[in-house]
């Protein structure tokens, strides 16, 4: 079972973590989200993609399951589909319009695509789905909880279509709005929110801005956010898969990374345990909520 963290009236001298775990699907970046929970941490899992089953099998999984930890939370926020009308309508458009036109097009039902407010609201007081019960605005957390939002790419598209809907052809302004929507929140998380924060994220092959050269860099919305991703966190980390085996890298040369609670080491094992301890070394305790 795990042990619930020691909390305490005092402010923290440090606050939470901001930490980016980013790989290709498949290497365990959900999956380690129980070891954050294992810690004692009160663990909010904010889920835009279907991964609440790897976590939760994290627990359920092993040779004498156990009952869900009572410190962990989650609320999924469901993407909006298009109907198979909608669909046909809009493959008739793209059909008979020409690109100007589908360029000047709008979408009329462009207000259903909400997933991007839907977790705006949540955040403004988390419900979790298991209980029922609300945690209150993010943004006023201790240090005593932690907000994991899985995952980057969902948030990226909720942006984009909360700007165009379902419009089959995107402007760069249409880009622009949504790129600066995702840039907003992300400092919202990591500079005013005194929780530790997780983002998980997929990677893509991209021209490094600054170095040159071919780099695994955070999968976002075109090429000018993802550069500026790294630097809000105190942690990048790779998650990798060799066969069987899952690890944690922040030694690659291949990615952007960086680190302060771990070594610069690849083949590390996939957990968050040494992470905390080196926090609550350096000074940082749980606060009571």
């Amino acid at each position: 079972m795990t042990t619930p963290a020691a909390t305490t009236t005092a402010r923290s001298i440090l606050p939470g973590l901001n930490i980016l775990l980013e790989g290709p699907s498949g290497t365990g970046k959900t999956h380690a989200i129980g070891s954050l929970v294992d810690s004692g941490v009160e663990v909010f899992y904010l889920a835009m993609e279907p991964g609440l089953e790897t976590l939760l099998g994290y627990f359920t999984d092993r040779a004498k399951p156990v009952p869900i930890p009572d410190n962990l939370h989650w609320h999924f926020v469901p993407a909006a589909t298009a109907g198979f009308e909608e669909m046909a309508d809009t493959a008739e458009k793209i059909n008979t319009y020409n690109f100007e036109m589908l360029t000047k097009m709008q979408d009329n039902n462009r207000r259903k695509y909400n997933q991007f407010h839907g977790v705006l609201k949540a955040l403004c007081d988390f419900p979790d789905d298991r209980t029922g019960n609300r945690y209150g605005p993010v943004d006023s957390w201790g240090t005593g909880r932690a907000l994991v939002v899985d995952g980057m790419t969902g948030l990226c598209l909720a942006s984009l279509a909360a700007v165009v809907g379902g419009k089959p052809v995107k402007s760069m302004p249409d880009w622009g709005v949504a790129q600066d929507q995702v840039e907003r929140l992300l400092r919202k998380f990591c500079d005013g929110c005194r929780c530790h924060f997780i983002l998980l994220a997929h990677v893509e092959r991209e021209v490094d801005p600054v170095l040159g050269g071919i780099k695994l860099m955070t999968s976002a919305l075109g090429k000018a956010l993802a550069p500026k991703i790294p630097a809000m966190f105190s942690d990048v980390i790779l998650t990798v898969r060799e066969g069987e085996k899952f690890s944690w890298d922040t030694a690659s040369a291949l990615a952007d990374l960086k680190t302060r609670n771990l070594p610069i080491k690849s083949g590390q094992p996939p957990t968050f345990a040494p992470i905390i301890a080196k926090w609550l070394a350096r000074g940082g305790v749980f606060e009571a909520q």
